[in-house]
């Protein structure tokens, strides 16, 4: 598998995950809901869900073709849709959790649908060198698209035991490659090391946690990304920052949050806390504009995240999805979601 352990280099080497009979934990314990409170928190989702957790007008979606794609700069980013990005580095193109269905469900009938469609088909896609995963809750791991994707992907980097999942579905063995936190492994050159997240796994009644979760670091050459994931605050962002930062560009999971699940999903003054653990130069904000996970409006997280960058002076990107961003020349982006709104407005005074 050509994977080592990457805290060779650490005087106190960091714990590898838990598993405990079978299932995997943080390293920190996470206090698990009691039945009542669980029942009350699906209560509220489905009867008192307000109205703006979609949004009633168009999301602007900047289109991507495979020339364009091909033809850019290295160091483009592009996010593709809550936490699918696409980076061009050294000529090869990487994804992180790719998420194409038009719901984050089991099933395609019922569940969280779309706000948007991606800037780009899966067909569409050029070559891919490796997919990225953090772990295999149905919005970060679409069955259908792996399988679409297995004969254009040279590799599939996991968390332990997402990686048996995909060889159960059909992906070749050989191009899969499952990591322990703080393990690493090299492709074409890039160094791609599983770090700690503070979440939980699984995709039915029966598996949860039989599958690890996992934050990422992405380094070529003096360029240095972390992927989040998903996860609650922590303090393995200070370590991760302190082993592998600064961090040229954050993707940061700011979104689906909630108080009743204070330990599995970051409020946006955590998620600026943990990019400013992890010695962050740009932060750009995931996990947020195209699924409905929660209680908050879908505009909430993009607000609440850039007033608070705005407060700190952390330099923060929101790119519409499709839009390019280039780690090596940074921009700020747009805030699109303000038109989404504006046009919200302006529909509602035209009916009166």
């Amino acid at each position: 598998m050509a994977i080592s352990n990457s805290a060779a280099d650490n005087a106190q080497p960091p714990e590898s995950s838990r598993q405990v009979e079978g299932l995997f934990r943080n390293h920190a314990p996470v206090k698990r809901e009691g039945f009542r409170k669980t029942l009350r928190i699906m209560w509220n989702v489905i009867f008192h869900k307000p109205r703006n957790t979609r949004p009633t007008a168009a999301v602007p979606v900047e289109t991507l073709t495979q020339a364009a794609l091909i033809a850019a700069p290295n160091h483009s980013v592009y996010r593709l849709g809550h936490s699918t990005v696409l980076l061009k580095l050294r000529d090869k193109f990487w994804i992180t959790d790719p998420v194409f269905a038009e719901r984050a469900s089991p099933v395609q009938w019922a569940g969280p649908k779309r706000f948007h469609q991606p800037p780009i088909s899966l067909e569409e896609l050029p070559p891919i060198e490796a997919v990225i995963l953090s772990h295999d809750h149905y919005d970060h791991l679409d069955y259908q698209a792996v399988l679409r994707l297995a004969d254009k992907t040279n590799y599939f980097l996991a968390p332990l035991g997402v990686g048996d999942t995909l060889i159960k579905w059909g992906v070749d063995a050989n191009k899969v490659r499952q990591l322990d936190w703080w393990q690493s492994t090299e492709v074409e050159g890039i160094q791609f090391i599983a770090t700690p997240s503070q979440h939980f796994s699984g995709r039915g009644l029966f598996d949860g946690n039989t599958t690890l979760w996992a934050s990422w670091v992405m380094i070529e050459g003096d360029t240095r990304i972390f992927f989040s994931g998903d996860s609650g605050y922590f303090d393995g962002f200070k370590r991760i920052g302190e082993q592998y930062g600064p961090f040229d560009l954050t993707l940061m999971e700011t979104g689906a949050y909630n108080v009743d699940w204070p330990h599995v999903h970051m409020q946006p003054e955590q998620t600026l806390q943990a990019h400013i653990d992890l010695k962050g130069r740009w932060l750009l904000p995931i996990h947020n504009g195209t699924f409905d996970l929660s209680m908050h409006a879908w505009y909430e997280p993009f607000d609440r995240i850039l007033a608070l960058a705005w407060e700190r002076n952390v330099s923060i990107t929101t790119p519409q999805m499709g839009a390019a961003f280039n780690v090596k020349y940074p921009s700020r982006g747009a805030a699109w979601w303000y038109d989404v709104e504006q046009q919200v407005y302006q529909n509602q005074q035209s009916l009166g």
